[in-house]
């Protein structure tokens, strides 16, 4: 059974930074795919970015140029660096992965955490 925790949530303003971490209870490098997810009080679910073992990332448009997602697999880790946030990116974050190869608006991912709450105050 892989187990996901995320960590780094918090609350911060508007045009700030936070770093969200992933850590996996597995070699990530078995994890294909791993994303990031967010989820707001009254919206769906939104995929926000996505990583292959490859590298190859995708972003939601409405964070391009502001988030950036990568993994380290020797540290069994996928992170999410978000700058220049705003309130519109309020939501409980969530990291899934799968052992396939899988798009960012999947809704097949296999395994998901219990997510982290980030908080943006204008």
């Amino acid at each position: 059974q892989v187990q996901l925790v995320e960590s780094g949530g918090g609350s911060v303003q508007a045009g700030g930074s936070l770093r969200l971490s992933c850590t996996a209870s597995v070699d990530t490098s078995s994890l294909y795919t791993m994303a990031w997810f967010r989820q707001a009080p009254g919206k769906e679910r939104e995929g926000v970015a996505r990583i292959y073992n490859s590298g190859n990332v995708r972003y939601a448009d409405s964070v391009k140029g502001r988030f950036t997602i990568s993994r380290d697999n020797a540290k069994k880790t996928l992170y999410l660096q978000m700058n220049t946030l705003k309130p519109e990116d309020t939501a409980m974050y969530y990291c899934v992965a799968d052992r396939h190869y899988l798009t960012l608006t999947s809704t097949a991912y296999t395994y998901r955490g219990q997510g982290t709450q980030v908080t943006v105050s204008s």
